[in-house]
């Protein structure tokens, strides 16, 4: 394996601001993608450095050097799929807009990020799955207080008659379970679809399926 990265010039770790450089950044992530795939596959007792490094094509110093052990960077990775979530769907940055059109975008970005994401999708399912030993406190700090402002804006539009009346986390459930069926059991679907993968269209027609399914369900009917 290629050793010649394995101890980067001070000049390719950070910028004179101190923030991360170009170089730094564009290896971290690879490496995460890396490490999305191994941690799905092994889960996070059967994943080593070892395989991770193989996996992207480096030595494991390599991997070492951005991320000291295992264990961060599986933590790094949860934290990263929990973020890409958390940054793309809120329905309470959107609240200039319709119930309906924040609620389609927010499944349809979900559903992009299961496209984007199935690796790492499938390791935050293990983890939760395990009861959240690594990710819990993550979750507790930046999931739990959007997902309150989130289901408080929901039980405003039930009340200002614009959705029907029911109890909003059940909502958000049924859409993470929808669009991350995608991602974490993307073999089943495979296997019944007769494809090696889901194409765009593929995704197309099922944000389309599932955004008319949960609007019809929960939209209040206009009055006469």
């Amino acid at each position: 394996m290629d050793n010649s990265s394995a101890s980067l010039p001070a000049n390719s770790r950070r910028t004179k601001s101190g923030a991360p450089s170009a170089n730094r950044i564009a290896m971290e992530q690879r490496i995460l993608r890396g490490a999305e795939q191994v941690f799905a596959e092994f889960g996070y007792r059967g994943a080593s450095m070892d395989r991770i490094a193989k996996q992207i094509g480096i030595s494991k110093q390599n991997v070492i050097y951005y991320f000291s052990s295992k264990e961060i960077l599986y933590r790094t990775v949860l934290q990263n799929i929990v973020n890409l979530w958390l940054e793309s769907m809120s329905f309470s940055d959107d609240q200039s807009r319709s119930p309906e059109t924040v609620i389609a975008n927010y499944i349809r970005g979900k559903l992009k990020l299961s496209q984007d994401y199935p690796d790492a999708s499938k390791v935050f399912a293990q983890e939760i799955i395990s009861g959240a030993p690594m990710i819990k406190p993550y979750l507790q700090q930046n999931l739990k207080p959007l997902f309150e402002r989130d289901i408080e804006l929901v039980r405003e539009w039930i009340d200002n008659g614009y959705l029907r009346c029911f109890e909003p986390e059940h909502l958000f459930f049924s859409i993470w379970a929808a669009t991350q069926t995608y991602a974490d059991f993307s073999a089943q679907i495979h296997l019944v679809m007769s494809k090696h993968q889901l194409d765009d269209n593929d995704f197309a027609n099922a944000t389309e399926f599932l955004t008319q399914m949960i609007l019809r369900g929960i939209v209040a009917p206009k009055s006469n």
